[in-house]
Parts: C-alpha cells; structure tokens; sequence
C-alpha cells in the first residue's frame, strides 16, 4: 500500500495532534510514503506559524524541523511538472478546490496511475477526501 501524505497528514506525523496515532499506523502500514516537493515548503510554512503563535515551543519546533530533514529522502517525491499542474488546474476546476491542494491531488493521481499498488490519499479536507474518493482513491480519515 502506498501511502500520499498532504501537508496536513505529513505534520501529523511529526506534531502531535488529532488524528496522529492513526496516520502513525497508517504510515507504519505503508510500503512506500509519497508527498510532493511542495509539502516541503507547506510544512515549513506550518511550523514558522506555530512557532510565531507559541515561541516558548521553539526547540520542539526546531527538532521537529530536523525530523522532517532527516526523513525526507525516505519519502517518495512526487516533483512539479507542466503536466502535474495542467491536471491540477483540471482539478481546481472539476472539484473546486485551492491551488495547493489540486496539486496534492494531481501528484496523488499521477502516481496512482502509474502504480499498481493501491494508494491511500491521506488528508484531512473534506473537500480534498471528496475529490480523492471520486478519482479512486482510499481516503482512510473521511
């Protein structure tokens, strides 16, 4: 089973949070880990914000960051390519969704089509879970 990660179901690896136990799980489960190399960014993003909002947390933050780096060349990435974000501008259409998730979901499915393995789309936008399930996918949190 691959697992793709969005950015919500990445930091849920690392930052304790609803939900983290079960993508734990779900991850340990997994024979491979996929994100796109924008979650990198989104992450880190994420993190700034918390550390802004609690900076007492600066040292967890700043080890969590070292995870994420550490951890990185384990994960799939899925990389940004004309036709990834042509199939994402599709997708902002069909589904109507924001920018950066039609490309979590377009990097989603250009890796589900060229996998036989079965791929479990890990996010936690309703919106996103329901555009997954229309295209295929597994969303284990809808």
């Amino acid at each position: 089973m691959i697992l793709y990660c969005d950015t919500s179901a990445l930091v849920k690896l690392y930052v304790k949070e609803d939900s983290s136990e079960a993508m734990q799980a779900l991850a340990e489960s997994a024979s491979m880990i996929a994100v796109c190399r924008i979650t990198w960014a989104e992450v880190m993003a994420a993190l700034t914000r918390r550390l802004r909002e609690s900076p007492a947390n600066a040292e967890v933050i700043e080890a969590i960051r070292e995870c994420i780096r550490v951890d990185w060349s384990r994960y799939a990435i899925i990389e940004i390519t004309q036709p990834l974000v042509e199939l994402a501008g599709d997708f902002a259409d069909t589904f109507a969704l924001r920018g950066y998730d039609s490309i979590q979901l377009a990097a989603a499915r250009i890796l589900q089509e060229a996998s036989d393995d079965v791929l479990h789309f890990a996010c936690f936008d309703t919106r996103l879970q329901r555009a997954a399930k229309v295209l295929g996918m597994t969303t284990p949190f809808a």
